[in-house]
């Protein structure tokens, strides 16, 4: 995948965990020669409190040593405060403060084509860029001919999606970006991105009419909309644990990764498929628990760990990508934190499979002839074989997996432009 366009100039709207990451990834792949980021406000006191947050983290730690090692020295230079821009391992950046309303920023002066939308307020593709609250269009009446959302679109109930959006998984789907139909993308979510991996190579193996069902729980870590401490809720509130304190408690919450999932794997629309979340105070790193039921072929050699495991191997080992990653040690979360491109990583060693019969009543089978019921009278009660695998999957949800993974959507799309 490209490493460099001398003329590209790449729009980051936002600067907060994935603005912040997704600046760090493009500074060390150098594809673009200049990011301009619209912050939309005055941030701290002066322009250092920016170069202070830009080049520390404190879950990956320190910028130089992130992208050069425990030997790196500082790479934020030439801190231009009038002109408000810096350089950050050699790639221009420029800060922009006036405007929060995607369709005020200058992205047409600045010679920006692409953007990414890092704030998660403007996810309704159907919205009009003039829309008094703001649109993810406004980018576009902005000057910029794409745009990408680093979350899932949010449709109103009932609304289509419009011709010229389309949500995409880098290794799922991508290529259903068509660049001169397609204006706004969503880059769907880490679970999203995650569950696909863990689904998409069972699918293809087994074939989706062998699924009979199929459910998750993300174990995911910490995100900022949560509260550190407890606090009042705001007016018309209806989840009250969303302001309960992050580091005090495993909370329970929800996930659309079920129905995100359709979007880039459509078969999954055939399959009665739960998702739930749970949150739990850790600072990244999470974890989906993928329980598949297979109908298996009787008289034949049923579905194993060994054979689950297996098609996992062999996807990753041929796919060169590195999105899927299998490994047969017994990891805890942080050993995959900052793995690069991985969206799912497969912990081989706590797949398991328990294989049995299930009785079926007949009668209570919806689409049979009833005059055929009269036939068998005697024989209402069949069985079918059923194996349950339980797969579990690892993902750095902020930079190792979905940031570094929107990174490389971002390039494939700068190359589709003119």
């Amino acid at each position: 995948m490209g490493t460099n366009n001398e003329s590209g100039v790449l729009g980051i709207n936002g600067l907060g965990r994935i603005g912040k990451l997704s600046l760090w990834h493009h500074a060390g792949r150098k594809y673009f020669n200049e990011i301009v980021i619209n912050l939309g406000r005055e941030v701290g006191k002066s322009f250092s409190d920016i170069v202070h947050y830009i080049e520390r983290d404190s879950t990956y730690g320190r910028l130089e040593a992130f992208l050069h090692g425990c030997m790196g020295e500082p790479v934020i230079t030439d801190v231009d405060e009038a002109g408000s821009t810096l350089r950050v391992n050699g790639v221009k950046v420029t800060l922009l403060k006036e405007h929060r309303n995607p369709r005020d920023i200058q992205w047409a002066e600045h010679n920006v084509n692409l953007v990414v939308d890092t704030t998660g307020q403007f996810l309704d593709p159907n919205l009009a860029a003039d829309d008094p609250r703001g649109s993810i269009r406004g980018h576009l009446e902005a000057g910029a001919q794409k745009v990408i959302a680093s979350a899932p679109f949010k449709l109103k109930q009932g609304a289509a999606m419009p011709e010229d959006a389309v949500t995409t998984v880098m290794g799922i789907n991508d290529r259903d970006y068509d660049p001169v139909r397609h204006a706004v993308v969503s880059n769907a979510s880490c679970t999203t991105t995650c569950l696909a991996h863990m689904v998409k190579p069972l699918l293809d193996y087994f074939g989706v009419d062998r699924v009979l069902s199929a459910s998750m729980a993300t174990i995911h870590a910490a995100t900022g909309s949560q509260q550190v401490l407890d606090r009042l809720p705001k007016t018309g509130a209806k989840d009250l644990r969303k302001n309960r304190s992050i580091m005090n408690n495993i909370i329970l919450t929800t996930t659309g990764a079920a129905k995100a999932l359709q979007l880039v794997i459509p078969e999954m629309a055939s399959i009665g498929f739960i998702a739930e979340s749970v949150r739990i105070p850790t600072a990244t790193g999470s974890l989906i628990i993928l329980v598949m039921n297979f109908q298996d072929e009787l008289n034949k050699k049923p579905i194993r760990r060994d054979l689950i495991n297996e098609v996992y191997q062999n996807t990753a080992a041929q796919n060169a990508n590195g999105y899927l990653v299998y490994s047969d040690s017994q990891n805890v979360s942080s050993d995959i934190i900052g793995t690069p491109r991985a969206a799912a990583f497969i912990e081989g060693h706590e797949t398991h499979t328990r294989t049995g019969a299930i009785n079926i009543n007949l009668e209570h089978m919806r689409g049979i002839d009833k005059s055929l019921l009269e036939n068998i009278k005697d024989q209402m009660v069949g069985s079918i074989q059923v194996t349950q695998a339980v797969i579990y999957g690892w993902y750095d949800n902020e930079l190792g997996s979905y940031t570094n993974m929107l990174g490389d959507r971002t390039v494939t799309i700068a190359e589709s432009l003119d």
